[in-house]
């Protein structure tokens, strides 16, 4: 590994687009990869991204732009994807360029669908990606807050210490702090499972419960979390750092949150296929549900809000029923 890494981005969202920004502060070029020519073609000409975070401006001299994402890979040491969980496989299936020897960070919040693996465990059983060689982003962060650049923190967990704290040092700024974890199993876990909490506080507001209410339902969801994380990796930890309790608890009350959003809209009558169309963005914890529901049955962790969630949007239940049970098993 170089003593001076190279870095790539892979994605063209929010999230891309806030590590995008982050990673400029410190690093002289960086690879970013996205789909979009137009996109592209924009930030070369006006230096923001015309679909995400516009307010962002970029020092084009710093961004090596490719809608090859081979080109992406063959440049960089260190690779971050940031692109939806759902589009994971079909951009991977694109590569012909080896991973070997590439030190991978997921920022993604989900589940990879066709294997239902979280993505750093996606990463290494069909790629072969040593565990020391992956590493998860995560919050309490929303890309929105760092397009402004208010105060924002992030948990880099990685097997392998140096790297951690290699990626750290590249994001670290005046308005960004970092910390380091060895929980790599752990923090993407609860990265995806807050997710799919915040659908459901999403779906309490649309139902008119007020925030007594919400407290309750956010102080049971971390007691789930640490249930299910610990039936499926058990290890050392502390619930309560902000990379489980912190991510979930910004996840399930900000404005910004697109789980939250899905989540408010299904409680207020919308189908699912609706919410979905009229939304921007993908609402990853609507994956991750089906995922965290389906390896459940093999776990058998008490979850009765992942379990509540899951009727409402995969069994079509009517969610003021749903919650009216629900609220009968929280305390």
């Amino acid at each position: 590994m170089n003593d001076t890494p190279k870095f790539a981005v892979i994605g063209g969202g929010s999230w891309a687009t806030a590590i995008a920004k982050m990673l400029c502060v410190n690093v002289n070029e960086i690879a970013w990869y996205m789909r979009s020519t137009y996109a592209i073609e924009h930030i070369k000409l006006q230096k923001h991204n015309p679909n995400y975070l516009s307010s962002v401006e970029f020092d084009n001299s710093k961004l090596k732009l490719t809608n090859d994402i081979n080109e992406a890979v063959a440049y960089a040491d260190y690779i971050i994807f940031a692109i939806p969980s759902a589009f994971l496989s079909g951009e991977l299936e694109k590569l012909t360029e080896s991973l070997e020897g590439k030190v991978i960070f997921s920022a993604i919040k989900g589940i990879v669908p066709e294997t239902s693996l979280i993505v750093g465990e996606h990463f290494h059983e069909k790629y072969d990606i040593p565990y020391e060689n992956i590493g998860v982003i995560t919050g309490p962060c929303h890309a929105e807050e760092v397009a402004l650049e208010r105060l924002s923190y992030l948990t880099i967990a990685c097997g392998d210490q140096k790297k951690a704290k290699i990626m750290a040092k590249r994001l670290d700024s005046y308005y960004i702090k970092t910390k380091i974890s060895d929980d790599i199993v752990g923090t993407e876990y609860a990265a995806m499972l807050k997710n799919i909490y915040a659908i459901a506080a999403g779906i309490a507001h649309g139902l008119g419960y007020g925030d007594n209410f919400q407290a309750l339902l956010m102080s049971n969801a971390i007691r789930e979390m640490k249930k299910f994380i610990r039936k499926v990796h058990r290890m050392k930890r502390n619930i309560n750092n902000s990379a489980y309790l912190g991510d979930l608890l910004v996840t399930g009350y900000s404005v910004f949150s697109r789980n939250r959003m899905f989540g408010n809209m299904i409680g207020k009558g919308y189908t699912v296929k609706s919410a979905m169309m009229e939304m921007s963005m993908v609402a990853e914890g609507y994956y991750a549900t089906k995922s965290a529901y389906n390896l459940n049955e093999e776990y058998k962790a008490k979850t009765p809000i992942i379990d509540a969630v899951y009727s409402i949007l995969y069994e079509g239940k009517d969610a003021k029923q749903v919650f009216k049970k629900l609220t009968d098993k929280l305390d």
